[in-house]
């Protein structure tokens, strides 16, 4: 029997949660307000963001792994993935890396300001599949942002999962995010936590080298392990190409794709990608459901 992950306003696992007031224009962003910035480093910063309007932000749910489309006048709109988990309700996060004229724009915000947001869409990481198995994550850069949110409801229903593992590659020690989240982790004693860079500096006294290099010491064991990776194409690639040279079923090897979107549910076409949209039929996939991982 499914465990209720329902309570505290928290959307099941498998059921894909819809946007409030379905009814309404889908295209209207929500107006929703700024609670807190956290700086991750000098190119990404974490908002806590709450609805404006109370009665849609105590019902407002989702599902790791989906986004919201993110606006700003006179600056356009972009999906970004939830960064924190449903299971903790009252406000949710986006980790946002400043890279063109809207994330430029939002990183000028205070607590306090106003954003436009829609959603949620997309479809979620699989947790009903994932539930009783043991969970390997690895992520590169802001690749550790979607994951996070799955992490972290993970840990809010231990009991449902096996081992965990986070294997986490930054190109020098200063680009890590969620440093005190991933203190906290291996603090805990919950989950096993592995780090690495490109590049070291003198403070630095990790591993050194890709992300990839951390599957040394990790033993993959088919039928019991799922995979969950994101970050890059290139490292999404060759992690997932390590991971099946190890055994591991293309199905059990879960990722995130971007791509440029426009309208987040399926009608404009810009995301398409072989014979389907990232946006709906996606952002999450297996590898078995990726046509060539040299297009990632």
């Amino acid at each position: 029997m499914m465990r209720n992950y329902n309570s505290r306003q928290t959307a099941k696992p498998g059921k894909k949660p819809v946007p409030l007031f379905a009814d309404r224009n889908a295209y209207l962003p929500l107006r929703a307000i700024i609670k807190d910035i956290v700086e991750e480093n000098e190119l990404v910063k974490t908002f806590a963001v709450v609805f404006e309007d109370e009665i849609y932000n105590t019902n407002f749910t989702y599902l790791p792994g989906q986004f919201l489309m993110l606006s700003m006048p006179h600056c356009g709109e972009a999906p970004i993935s939830f960064s924190s988990s449903p299971s903790r309700p009252g406000s949710f996060s986006l980790t946002i890396r400043k890279a063109g004229k809207l994330t430029s724009a939002v990183h000028e915000l205070q607590p306090g300001d106003m954003i436009g947001v829609r959603g949620p869409y997309g479809k979620p990481f699989p947790f009903e599949e994932m539930r009783r198995h043991d969970l390997l994550f690895v992520a590169g850069g802001i690749g550790m942002a979607p994951l996070r949110s799955v992490i972290e409801f993970c840990l809010d229903y231990r009991a449902d999962y096996g081992d965990i593992k986070v294997l986490y590659g930054c190109k020098t020690p200063a680009d890590f995010c969620f440093r005190q989240d991933l203190e906290k982790w291996a603090g805990e004693g919950l989950i096993t936590t592995r780090f690495t860079v490109d590049a070291a500096c003198e403070e630095w006294n990790g591993c050194v080298g890709l992300v990839t290099d951390l599957l040394d010491d990790v033993t993959i064991s088919a039928g019991s392990v799922k995979a969950l990776v994101c970050g890059p194409g290139v490292m999404i690639r060759f992690v997932a190409e390590r991971l099946l040279r190890s055994g591991l079923p293309a199905g059990d090897i879960i990722t995130t794709l971007e791509r440029h979107m426009k309208c987040g549910i399926g009608v404009c076409g810009h995301c398409h990608y072989d014979s389907r949209m990232i946006c709906t039929d996606g952002p999450v996939f297996t590898v078995s459901q990726l046509p060539d991982l040299e297009s990632l």
